[in-house]
């Protein structure tokens, strides 16, 4: 189970101003492309589930994620996600000609599709599209913060993400911190990816 503070800086001047403050932190900034996959017949997002790839820093990377069963509220996020590296080359491919990803016998993840979601008994699987991200990470007061700037076709969203063992607790110190330092914020209540299959960017 992954558990995430989420909260969304409302515009571009919220996030730079935080950039700048957190700059004496910093530890790197990671440029993400996320790919998204589901079956035909939706078989893992009637699930609450859905596959992703994602490509770090161009090429230099490579993660397969299965995430299912997200519950997003009052800006704390709880989702299972099961994650591999995997290979880049073969990433690339599986994004032009997704039933590639199910000719993977190695991974556990897509063993788990095949046999848990019923995915590949007819070969099929499509690919979603996605988004860019870039993300800087910070080092701040024992947590590891993740700044995010979200590139959809649509528009961009920028958002503080903080994974955590006492979520409440570190809400609390982080909403301290923007307020204290006049950056407006709210709670997210949507996912990356539900903002990207909505087409539309939150309120």
């Amino acid at each position: 189970m992954e558990v995430e503070v989420k909260l969304r800086l409302m515009d571009s001047a919220s996030h730079q101003k935080l950039s700048d403050l957190l700059s004496p932190f910093h530890t790197k900034t990671l440029f993400q492309e996320n790919i998204f996959f589901d079956g035909a017949k939706s078989e893992l997002s009637s699930k609450l589930a859905v596959i992703r790839l994602r490509f770090y820093n161009e090429n230099s990377h490579c993660v397969l994620s299965l995430k299912a069963k997200p519950v997003i509220s009052s800006g704390i996020s709880r989702a299972e996600e099961h994650e591999e590296p995997f290979d880049v080359a073969i990433g690339r491919a599986c994004v032009s000609e997704p039933w590639r990803l199910l000719a993977v016998d190695s991974s556990e993840i897509l063993k788990r599709v095949r046999e848990e979601y019923g995915v590949g008994q007819e070969g099929k699987l499509v690919c979603l599209g996605g988004f860019r991200n870039v993300r800087a990470v910070y080092e701040w007061k024992g947590l590891k913060l993740e700044l995010d700037e979200t590139n959809y076709d649509f528009g961009t969203t920028y958002e503080l993400e903080c994974e955590s063992l006492n979520p409440e607790r570190d809400k609390k110190v982080l909403e301290q911190y923007l307020e204290q330092n006049g950056i407006r914020f709210s709670y997210s209540d949507i996912s990356k990816f539900a903002v990207f299959r909505s087409q539309k960017l939150p309120n």
